[in-house]
């Protein structure tokens, strides 16, 4: 039997209604969480692939390396040498000498002593092992020119030679305080600071070891530069006046650093 059309078209449309609410009722599937990138798939060309990168966050600068020190012994260019409370500057010159070297160097060792050698060109050539241990050590090195004349006596090609073929050094000392402007700027064209000191012990004349003990506990202040021999002659004299002296100078708060040459 036929329905009346009029009749027909409001139970249609109360199924379809039915049909849309009963699919909208229905919990969304969220069983499955997909961690890939969004795709687009365009109407036209090759799959596009969409990937958020993950922005990077700056580095922090970094920060400036402080000046090193070598050990604990020297600052570094640093020419102040009053600056920094009880210390002295030993020195040695005429050397390095196979026989005395090696008992200064037990010497300092003995009291935790750094020192400079000033070092003669022609004594490094027949001793480069004693420089080595001296290096080594963490005593540091000077210029005492190749063959300890008086510079201001010489020709200035010849006073160039003696400055230039001593060893290499930031530091340099003319013998017998022989000096004046030209030898000073010569120095200072081979990029070697002139060294003279403020305590002269007089070791070289052998006055005794009381003697020598005496000048170095006389001129010990603050910064000053000290100067001995460690080669040139019989330095017994000097080896036993520095034992006595770094073992009272040292009860009395001093320490000694090597210059920084």
């Amino acid at each position: 039997m036929t329905r009346p059309p009029g009749k027909l078209l409001p139970l249609v449309a109360a199924l379809l209604c039915g049909a849309v609410l009963a699919q909208a009722a229905k919990p969304a599937d969220h069983s499955v969480t997909s961690a890939a990138p969004a795709v687009q798939a365009p109407a036209h060309g090759p799959l596009t692939v969409v990937v958020k990168h993950k922005q990077s966050q700056p580095k922090p600068p970094k920060k400036p390396q402080q000046q090193q020190r070598t050990g604990t012994t020297n600052v570094v260019d640093d020419w102040n040498l009053a600056a920094h409370g009880k210390v002295l500057y030993l020195t040695f010159d005429d050397g390095p000498q196979i026989e005395w070297t090696p008992k200064v160097l037990q010497v300092l060792a003995k009291h935790k002593a750094k020192a400079t050698f000033f070092v003669l060109g022609r004594e490094v050539a027949a001793h480069p092992d004693l420089v080595a241990r001296e290096r080594a050590a963490g005593h540091r090195i000077g210029n005492h020119t190749w063959d300890h004349p008086n510079l201001t006596l010489l020709p200035p090609a010849k006073m160039r030679q003696e400055i230039a073929t001593g060893v290499k050094s930031k530091c340099f000392r003319p013998p017998f305080r022989d000096t004046n402007a030209q030898v000073e700027a010569v120095a200072a064209s081979y990029h070697q600071r002139q060294v003279l000191w403020d305590v002269d012990t007089e070791d070289w004349s052998k006055p005794g070891t009381a003697k020598i003990l005496r000048a170095i506990m006389t001129g010990a202040r603050p910064g000053a530069i000290i100067l001995m021999h460690d080669g040139g002659g019989n330095r017994s004299e000097t080896v036993a006046a520095l034992d006595q002296a770094l073992t009272q100078l040292t009860r009395q708060g001093y320490t000694y650093r090597s210059l920084p040459c």
